[in-house]
């Protein structure tokens, strides 16, 4: 099954890349690998606010990891040529800016695991890191980054 036909049975459409908020680009291909840069989970241009395990939910941020991957895969098929040269995960960084007492980013990022998985398939097993932070840009609860392979 291709990866924009995964997507249709997921419900799912891909955004519209989110456009930069600094100095850089959302994703880069070089060789057959695409690597984004950190993607926040804007949805139609809105944007949750606040730190996890305080103003926002840990399941409210599982689901913001979600979109953010979503987003990640948006910047990857734009500097792919299409949704459907991409062909797995390589690897995913999600950063969770925590409350002091919030100790579950591991579950959070799974949001955006899960939902690559049910995606790609067995081409959706990928490497990952869940870091706890303080702040990130536009007091985002979630930001994840995304290295996919591509043919």
């Amino acid at each position: 099954m291709s990866i924009a036909q995964a997507l249709a049975e997921l419900g799912l459409e891909l955004p519209d890349v989110a456009a930069p908020v600094a100095a850089y680009i959302p994703a880069r291909r070089v060789g057959n690998e695409v690597r984004t840069s950190g993607q926040l989970p804007f949805v139609k241009g809105e944007l949750v606010t606040g730190k996890v395990g305080q103003a926002v939910s840990a399941e409210q941020a599982y689901d913001l990891a979600k979109q953010c991957a979503l987003n990640a895969l948006a910047a990857a098929a734009s500097a792919a040529g299409g949704v459907d040269h991409l062909v797995s995960v390589s690897h995913v960084t999600g950063f969770v800016a925590s409350d002091p007492g919030f100790f579950g980013q591991p579950g959070v990022i799974n949001g955006a695991s899960e939902l690559l998985g049910k995606i790609f398939g067995d081409g959706g097993a990928h490497t990952r890191s869940a870091v706890g932070v303080a702040v990130l840009p536009l007091d985002a609860p979630v930001e994840v980054e995304v290295t996919f392979i591509a043919k």
